[in-house]
């Protein structure tokens, strides 16, 4: 009875398929995954390679018959220019200002908007609006409805407020790099409240409710709580507005052209390559914000993996 037990379960018992079969079988499921990879591989890294390529070549569409290996030549031009080197001032200034105002104003909002109140999913639906809207209709609607020294909101504001002698200030002449700053403020200052107030309805409510039992004040439990909280995602949603506002191009070129001392190295890269026709030295230019936008995203990636691994603690 027993034996012939034996030989009914061998007999019903699966058969481990072949190492051979098993190589198809995966094969056969990440097939079709297959053209978006190699889509990905084309439309990304060909470009890139391309760029890199011509970074290293002595390619001015000036001088047609002096094409030829440049060696560091070009990044040597880059790093040595002065106008390259105010673009990457200026780029740095920017890119900080801009990353550390949205981030402070992206707090506020979501330390406000995590409390409730009567129609509080409106009004974040209204802040999440300018994050919506293209960069470069931002940027128009910045220079034409709200800096226009004639018709413009702001001095049609200040006409309101003070009367017909009012100051009419001309906004993107006076501070150019301001104007600019404030219209990419305004843009991404939703993104950054999106992530943080994700962190703070992350929170323990009932630690915090305890410290306030305690008799913890508010700014203590601000401080000793909800910051330390908030460290990853602070640092996330900097990190990645941070890459954003390296490559900026939309506002710099529609509200000013890059004119003013506002020219980041994106609008250098285009002034290179399209005026200049400069192939080589706009190659290599691309490779060092590349280059510069990798080490960023390093940090950003290196930053969701521990807002991961604390996730799963």
């Amino acid at each position: 009875m027993t034996a012939a037990t034996q030989e009914e379960r061998t007999d019903t018992a699966p058969s481990t398929p072949s190492p051979a079969l098993s190589k198809a079988g995966r094969w056969a499921r990440r097939a079709p995954l297959l053209p978006a990879l190699i889509f990905l591989i084309v439309v990304t890294q060909l470009p890139f390679i391309g760029t890199l390529i011509v970074s290293f070549m002595d390619w001015n569409a000036y001088y047609p018959n002096d094409r030829g290996f440049a060696g560091f030549g070009n990044f040597v031009t880059v790093l040595t220019d002065v106008n390259a080197r105010k673009a990457i001032f200026v780029t740095v200034v920017l890119t900080t200002t801009v990353v550390l105002t949205s981030l402070l104003l992206g707090l506020g909002i979501a330390l406000l908007l995590d409390r409730k109140f009567r129609g509080r999913g409106v009004v974040r639906t209204l802040m999440i609006t300018p994050f919506l809207v293209v960069p470069v209709a931002a940027a128009l609607l910045w220079k034409h409805a709200l800096y226009n020294p004639e018709y413009g909101l702001f001095n049609g504001m200040l006409t309101m407020i003070f009367g017909d002698n009012a100051p009419q200030p001309d906004w993107i002449t006076n501070n150019p790099l301001i104007a600019i700053g404030a219209a990419i403020v305004w843009q991404w200052t939703p993104f950054m409240m999106l992530i943080l107030l994700a962190g703070l309805q992350s929170r323990p409510l009932d630690v915090v409710e305890a410290a306030r039992i305690d008799g913890a004040s508010p700014w203590q439990i601000f401080t000793h709580m909800t910051l330390p909280h908030l460290r990853p995602y602070l640092e996330l949603s900097g990190l990645l507005g941070a890459i954003y506002v390296v490559q900026n191009f939309d506002h710099v070129f529609t509200i000013t052209s890059g004119g003013l001392g506002t020219a980041n190295l994106p609008y250098y890269i285009y002034q290179t390559f399209y005026t200049a026709l400069d192939y080589g030295r706009a190659s290599a230019a691309g490779v060092v914000v590349v280059l510069g936008t990798i080490i960023i995203a390093t940090f950003a990636l290196r930053t969701v993996l521990s807002l991961f691994q604390e996730e799963s603690r």
